[in-house]
């Protein structure tokens, strides 16, 4: 099935992950020799999980669990929860309708304007009932919410970017959330972001010391 995005832009239908099954592979491990703990900005978590920030995947209650079983959840400061006071409204909208009214249907919900006083208080509930706050931003986002952030005190903040290579740049310069590996710590010394010498673009607006 096709669905249209717009005038010239058609996507098809693609596999959920309920329709999806993982069977075991005939290798084992020694549990014994296996070391799954793994080390974030100083943030230790012993099981080798990152909840995808996604509306679909991660809110507060979900990122509370997965940090009281050692993994990390990383919640969408540009999603439905930093747009509605009751997100889970939206969600279930989104949940029921069916065919050619999906497009419409989150062109609508996505369309109402994400609050800052909602980034602080998603940020709050998450380390209020003990979990580990990592929220995430496109680098626009980061720029116009990053205060945001740092008021309301979040332990980790991913920026979502790819910055595409031109005939300029050799070779292609490439952040985080997509590489293959982690890139060096940002100076504001609090977010991953890019590897640029200057750090992240709102680092700026973070109070204490740089470095």
């Amino acid at each position: 099935m096709d669905i249209q995005l717009s005038r010239t832009r058609h996507v098809r239908r693609a596999y959920g992950i309920d329709e999806i099954a993982l069977v075991p592979g005939d290798g084992t491990v020694d549990p014994s020799l296996v070391q799954s703990h793994w080390t974030l900005g100083g943030i230790e978590r012993p099981m080798p999980v990152i909840a995808s920030a996604m509306d679909s995947v991660v809110d507060v209650s979900m990122a509370v669990q997965l940090s009281q079983l050692g993994a990390l959840g990383v919640l969408n400061l540009e999603g439905l929860q930093a747009r509605y006071d009751d997100p889970g409204s939206a969600l279930e909208q989104i949940a029921a309708v069916e065919g050619e009214g999906f497009v419409g249907l989150m062109q609508e919900l996505y369309s109402k304007p994400i609050r800052e006083e909602l980034i602080v208080e998603r940020v709050r509930q998450i380390k209020a009932a003990g979990g580990i706050a990592a929220v995430s931003a496109t680098p626009a986002g980061a720029m116009a919410f990053g205060h945001a952030v740092a008021t309301a005190g979040a332990d980790v903040f991913f920026v979502q970017a790819t910055v595409v290579s031109t005939r300029h740049q050799s070779p292609p310069a490439r952040t985080s959330w997509t590489s293959r590996r982690f890139v060096r710590k940002c100076p504001c010394r609090w977010c991953w972001a890019t590897a640029s010498p200057t750090g992240c673009a709102w680092s700026s607006s973070r109070p204490g010391p740089r470095g």
